[in-house]
């Protein structure tokens, strides 16, 4: 069955509703001219009158009741359904599956998206915690967040962070009568705590800073592991020195149970992103995460989750 026998049906109805075709071709926004054609063809289509017709008024035929009775309620089943759809549009519900490393979840996101969490009861929102970098497309999720540096291709951002760097530190017990490194080349001479963020990547190189450009540095030592907090905990005991995030190491170095090396050495890394597919449609549970995450300058981050080791 084609198409137009359901639009013309749809002017049937309205037609035969309002009892009036100035009415019905009003509200339905064609000439009264197009809307007996309408009715014509259908009439000559189920070869059945439909409406009878005087000076003066519209009135159903027996037929045409009949099929009114029949087929309206059925129209308006259909037309309520797509209203709802239409809602569900715009209503902040549904779930929203986000992958992000537990250093960016704790330090920028979750501090931030908890209180509004609360005020949309109808939000369901899965995170996977996972350091690595994630095919948010192949995996089937609806964002991901990364430094601004490693966002993929085709994909849509919004920053949610300043711009933070990673450290080199260590406990004043590790460094407790050894040579201070003073150029990356001594940390050779050092046990390094290094992290791995994914089985089928390798080991996370220490970003350095050498000249006017940014050097991967690779380093050894006797653990590794795929968090930097782990990585934090182990510094903390002694094991060698750590690559950490600066705002996770502070407290210990503030509290001397840390201390910094190769300070000048550490760049600064661009800030964290909220990034997603720019060919899919943005839906509005995934859009107030975005304003609720957006990055606006004089913001201070979180921590709401300290190394093991810290008091």
């Amino acid at each position: 069955m084609s198409g137009e026998i359901f639009r013309d049906i749809v002017a049937f109805i309205t037609i035969a509703r309002e009892r009036s075709f100035t009415r019905a071709a009003a509200e339905l926004g064609v000439s009264q001219s197009a809307l007996s054609h309408t009715i014509r063809n259908l009439e000559a289509r189920l070869g059945l009158r439909l409406l009878i017709r005087t000076t003066r008024s519209v009135s159903p035929t027996e037929a045409g009741l009949r099929l009114l009775e029949r087929v309206s309620p059925r129209f308006d089943v259909i037309a309520d359904e797509l209203a709802s759809l239409s809602e569900l549009g715009s209503k902040i519900a549904g779930t929203v599956r986000i992958t992000a490393s537990d250093f960016a979840w704790n330090t920028f996101v979750w501090p931030r998206l908890s209180p509004a969490l609360r005020h949309y009861p109808d939000v369901q929102l899965e995170v996977s915690n996972d350091p690595a970098l994630t095919d948010i497309v192949a995996d089937r999720f609806d964002a991901g967040i990364r430094p601004g540096d490693r966002l993929g291709k085709n994909m849509a951002s919004v920053r949610i962070s300043p711009d933070w760097r990673n450290v080199i530190v260590a406990s004043p017990d590790y460094l407790s009568g050894k040579d201070l490194p003073l150029t990356p080349e001594d940390l050779v001479r050092h046990a390094c705590i290094n992290t791995r963020y994914a089985m089928k990547e390798g080991i996370s190189p220490w970003e350095l800073k050498k000249g006017d450009g940014v050097q991967a540095c690779r380093v050894d030592g006797p653990l590794i592991f795929n968090t930097v907090y782990a990585a934090l905990d182990a510094a903390l005991a002694g094991y060698g020195l750590a690559y950490v995030p600066e705002i996770l190491a502070r407290p210990g170095l503030e509290n001397g149970r840390l201390q910094a090396v190769l300070e000048a050495w550490c760049p600064p890394r661009q800030g964290f992103h909220i990034f997603y597919s720019s060919e899919r449609q943005l839906l509005p549970a995934l859009s107030m995460i975005i304003e609720t995450l957006r990055y606006e300058p004089g913001f201070m981050p979180s921590c709401t989750k300290q190394a093991a080791g810290n008091p």
